[in-house]
Formats: structure tokens, sequence, C-alpha cells
């Protein structure tokens, strides 16, 4: 089972038996993950104090070096910094937003994320999760809050066979354990 619990990711094992894997899940390091929500003078004023342009389109994302932002509703956002905790996006948002009708809510310590990648990936997490997730309706740069089984994720294509699940940290192991299933098949 996949250590997403201590803050250093473990040596990991394909999912996949064969010499070339077809699939292999990553334990992503801690970030800094900030829920967003609120009008365009809100989603302007982030973008700009986050350094990201937040996405105006559904289901968009949007990255500049390691920081992103996923388009989750009309006004609600997922804003990361992936290289690790820090302190200043907040204080920059926080300045950035003052005065004007927001919600900006650290979710850094209440989620996790796993890499899913490799050819079979696309099939790997269709397998539990409802949507399509082939290139034409799920393209790369998509994002989307969604369900993986019983579990409440958020899904976003980073390239053609690479994806990033976004889990509330109690829910990691059982995404992880049904992830692995693949193994067997």
């Amino acid at each position: 089972m996949l250590d997403l619990y201590s803050s250093r990711a473990p040596a990991l094992s394909p999912l996949s038996t064969s010499a070339n894997p077809t699939v292999t899940l990553t334990p992503l390091a801690p970030a800094t993950r900030f829920v967003l929500r609120g009008d365009v003078a809100v989603r302007l004023a982030a973008g700009t104090a986050f350094g990201v342009a937040l996405p105006e389109q559904p289901c968009g994302s949007a990255r500049q070096d390691q920081r992103a932002a996923l388009w989750l509703g009309p006004d609600e956002w997922l804003l990361m910094d992936l290289s690790g905790p820090s302190e200043a996006a907040q204080h920059a948002l926080t300045a950035a937003l003052a005065g004007l009708p927001h919600s900006l809510v650290d979710v850094s310590h209440r989620q996790t994320a796993i890499a899913v990648e490799g050819p079979k990936a696309e099939l790997a997490l269709n397998a539990f999760v409802p949507l399509d997730l082939s290139h034409t309706a799920f393209p790369v740069g998509m994002a989307t809050r969604t369900i993986f089984e019983k579990a409440e994720i958020v899904l976003w294509r980073r390239a053609a066979d690479a994806f990033h699940v976004e889990v509330w940290r109690s829910f990691a192991p059982y995404v992880a354990d049904l992830l692995s299933i693949v193994q067997s098949e």
C-alpha cells in the first residue's frame, strides 16, 4: 500500500508487473492548497497575486512554474503551490483580496495528491471514475471535481498519459488501494 501520510514520498513499485510499467502511482510532495470562491474581481485580483491567471472556462486549468489554478465551479477555484508548504502565497492572496467579498480556505492539510501516469493511466482511472477520460472528451489541461468510486477527487489531466489526483487524506489509502487492483489485471 502507498504511504500517503508521511512527509517523504516512499519508493514505489509500478502497478504493472512487467519490466515496462503501464501505470505508475506516485504520491506527490506536500503542497500549499487553497479553495477560493468569489466573483470576477476576486478572480482577477487572486490571479495577479498568485501569479497564475485563474481559468474562466469550465473545467479549465492554468499553470505557471510550480503554481496551478483549477476551475471547480462558476465562482470556485483550487489554487496549488506545488513547490511545497508556503505562507507567502497566503499572505499575497490575503492582501490582494482585502476589501473584496470572497472565501479563501487553506486546505493544504486536508488533501494529498497522487500522480497516475503511463500508457494505461486513462484506463486505470476509468475503471473507477464515471467520466469519459478519452483524449477528445477529457483533453490535456482539463480538470474537474468528480467521484472515484465513493471518494470525491479533483482530477487534472497534466499530459496525454499523466493525471494529477487530489484527494482528501482520509480517502487516499482507499483510492491508492483501488488503483492497485489494476496490477492484477
